[in-house]
């Protein structure tokens, strides 16, 4: 492996073990919504791309699912991240609708599976 792709295995490396260090709360709910906050180890904020910051404040905008599932944050389908705590922009707050159904999964039939 030449110097380059150690670093970025390195790099990788380094990340996934910031990943696995993802702290989720517990749910709470009020009486339309269930939510949790998500708290992400001090040095995987760090590595997060600068674009996903609000350039005035400096802390993290609100980011799309795609976003914060693609900075290694796991989640039942429904989560919208709502809210930036500005002292802790380590801390992401996330929401769904208290009776949210995740949309059916399609079966895959049996023929299909052996193909």
């Amino acid at each position: 492996m030449d110097a380059a792709a150690q670093a970025k295995h390195d790099e990788q490396k380094k990340v996934d073990e910031y990943i696995e260090k993802i702290h989720y709360s517990d749910r709470y709910t009020d009486d339309a919504y269930e939510y949790r906050h998500v708290i992400l180890p001090k040095q995987l904020l760090r590595l997060i791309p600068k674009e996903f910051f609000n350039e005035e404040s400096g802390t993290l905008r609100l980011l799309s699912e795609p976003e914060w599932r693609g900075i290694g944050i796991t989640q039942s389908l429904g989560w919208e991240h709502y809210e930036v705590h500005a002292p802790e922009p380590h801390v992401l707050l996330f929401r769904r609708p208290k009776d949210f159904v995740p949309p059916p999964q399609h079966a895959t039939s049996k023929a299909t599976r052996r193909r």
